[in-house]
């Protein structure tokens, strides 16, 4: 019997706030709900096959490192 490996999916949820990165850690919130319709839709997408599977999600997050530079503070003059 060979294994037959289905591609990783992979979903970019976007730019989010830190408040709904805790509400997905806590395991509720927005983010939690688009995973959850992810999975539902691979799910649905793979028929049969998922009958015998568990799928678990994996979650990547992360945040771009902030720009350093002037932040509202007194602007340089230039002379």
């Amino acid at each position: 019997m060979t294994a037959t490996l289905n591609p990783p999916i992979i979903v970019d949820l976007g730019k989010t706030s830190r408040k709904r990165i805790r509400q997905l850690k806590k395991g509720r919130g927005k983010l939690l709900d688009d995973v959850q319709d992810v999975l539902n839709e691979v799910t649905a997408s793979l028929g049969e096959q998922a009958d015998d599977k568990q799928l678990v999600p994996m979650v990547l997050l992360y945040r771009a490192k902030r720009k350093k530079g002037n932040r509202g503070g007194i602007i340089p003059a230039l002379f």
